[in-house]
This record gives structure tokens, sequence and C-alpha cells, in this order.
């Protein structure tokens, strides 16, 4: 799904998400699971000065509601469901589901954190009826031995499998290139990306833009690193293959357009590399050397708390 960018344009042709969702039948979470799944194509609009925000044109909602079978076919669609009722689904033992779950042999479509500060999964109905109509062995009878101790010395994939779904909606929903290099940005924890993207001005455009992966609110800290847990890659091969593909999202981004800087920006080159002294001899720098490092320092980019509030001005002028 693209999202189409819709600046200076009035409302009457659009509406509210929370309209929309009303008038397709659709409960509020549903119809964020449609928008994500790209079942209900939203467009970004600009008017009276206001930030951007998400609608709905009233052409879309007509397509939906015009479909064959609606409103049934649209939620059948959006049908997820947790282990339980999954495994009562595909016909087999919730230890069978789960076991299955955990090897990523399909991927959870989203989660939440309980009052246990558990992470609870929730998987597409289609895709597990899919699933079982290809693999049908793996769903009756005894499980090969070999086969269920690959399956059980497996790392749990459930993470990693709905990051790669998540990435993959996000990247689809944007057709801007720096968006889709934030949105695999937002898998790589803040050391990662340092260290992938020194650039400070680029790193801190990549924030700005970093989409929220889950889309879960909360004000407790256990439960916000239950889904840091979930939200951020910590296997190396899985950030190694991120990196890469970060890589790839920046060149195209930087052909696009530079990442923005502050008005009056200054780039400051690196100083050259200071040659090894002889042993014993004074480490005390000349004085034009401490000259350069203070002109230097003066034309360093702004300190943090400078960056954040050029951020917040640059994020009411988009």
């Amino acid at each position: 799904m693209a999202v189409q960018e819709c600046r200076e344009r009035g409302t009457a042709a659009t509406v509210a998400c929370g309209t929309a969702a009303r008038e397709l039948g659709l409960r509020p979470r549903e119809f964020a699971l449609a928008v994500q799944l790209g079942h209900v194509r939203t467009v970004t609009v600009a008017f009276g000065g206001r930030p951007r925000v998400a609608r709905v044109a009233r052409e879309e909602i007509e397509r939906l509601r015009s479909g064959a079978g609606f409103p049934e076919s649209l939620r059948n669609r959006l049908w997820a469901v947790g282990t339980a009722e999954a495994a009562q689904l595909m016909g087999v033992s919730p230890a069978r589901f789960a076991r299955l779950a955990r090897a990523g042999c399909f991927a959870p479509v989203r989660f939440y954190v309980n009052r246990y500060r558990a992470v609870v999964w929730h998987y597409l109905a289609a895709d597990l009826v899919e699933f079982a109509d290809a693999n049908p062995g793996l769903l009756a009878g005894r499980t090969d031995p070999a086969l269920r101790l690959e399956l059980e010395e497996r790392d749990d994939q459930r993470a990693r499998s709905w990051r790669a779904r998540r990435l993959g909606q996000l990247t689809v929903l944007t057709a801007d290139p720096w968006e889709r290099a934030a949105a695999v940005a937002a898998v790589l924890a803040p050391d990662q990306l340092v260290d992938a993207v020194p650039d400070p001005y680029e790193r801190a455009y990549l924030n700005l833009l970093r989409p929220d992966l889950a889309g879960i609110r909360t004000d407790s800290a256990a439960a916000r690193e239950a889904i840091e847990r979930v939200t951020i890659a910590v296997d190396a091969d899985e950030i190694g293959r991120h990196r890469e593909r970060l890589a790839r999202a920046l060149a195209t981004a930087r052909a696009a357009r530079p990442a923005p800087k502050p008005e009056g920006h200054v780039q400051v080159p690196r100083p050259a590399a200071v040659p090894a002294t002889e042993p014993g001899a004074a480490q005390r720098p000349e004085p034009d050397r401490e000259e350069g490092r203070e002109q230097q320092a003066a034309a360093a980019p702004e300190a943090p708390a400078g960056l954040r509030g050029w951020l917040r001005r640059l994020r009411r002028i988009a």
C-alpha cells in the first residue's frame, strides 16, 4: 500500500480514521490492523498549518463497501487469534501449536503485554489455514523424531518473524526513502544505530521519522522492557542483516536528498591523526594546535538539547 502525500488539501474528500472504522464496521484494533496489512489505504493530509494526520479517502471506503461479501469478507481477512483459538482452528494441541509457532512456521501479526508483563501473540487465521493446508503431516500423528528435535532446538522465532513482517508492512506503506530507512533503523538498538549511522544529523533525522513498531502505549517500565525485547533485534545474524539492509536504504535515501541540517551548519573536518611521539618526549600540545581545537569546538554541532529543539521545529514544519 502506498501512502499518498496530500499537502494543503481540504478534508471534504477524506474522513478521520475513527469515522472510517465505524463506516467499515471495524473496531479500532481491527482498523489499525487493516491499515498495517494494506487492506485499508490511508492518505496523510496537512492543512491549516497543523501537523500531518492520517485519513481515509471517501473513494477508498466506497471501494471496500462495494466489495463482494462486505463486511464479512473484510473482517475475515483481519481475524486474528491467540494460541488456544489458533490450536483449535488448526485441529492440534496447544503444545504442538506452540512448538510450531516458536519454530517460526508462521509469523505473528501482532502482540500485546498482559498484566503479568508476558507477551501474548496473535496470528492471522488466514495464515494458519494456509499453513495447515500446505503441511498436513505436521498437524496429525506422531512428529518425526528428527524434525521434532529440530523444532524444539530452534530459538524462539516469534519476535524475529514478527519484526520481519512488521518491517515488510512499513516499507510498503511509504515511498519516501528516508522513511523506509527509518523503519529498518527502528529495530536496531541505539548503540547499533550509532555504529551503523555515524552522521549525527542523519541519525537524528531517522529518529524523527522512526515509526512506532508496536503501537502500544504503557506507563509501566516492565511492560516497556517487554515491548523492547520484541521490537529490538538481539541476534547477531539478524542485526547483521538489518544493518546491511539499512546501508542499502541509506544509499538510496542520500541519493534522493540529504538529511536536513540546521541553517548555517558548517561541516567540521575531522582532525588528522597525530603521529606517535618518541618515548619520553613531551606530550603537551603546541599552542597553535590548542587554538585550532578551540576553533573546532566553536564550530562543532549543537549539543543534544539544541539538536532536539531543532528537531521539534522541523517536525512542526513537516
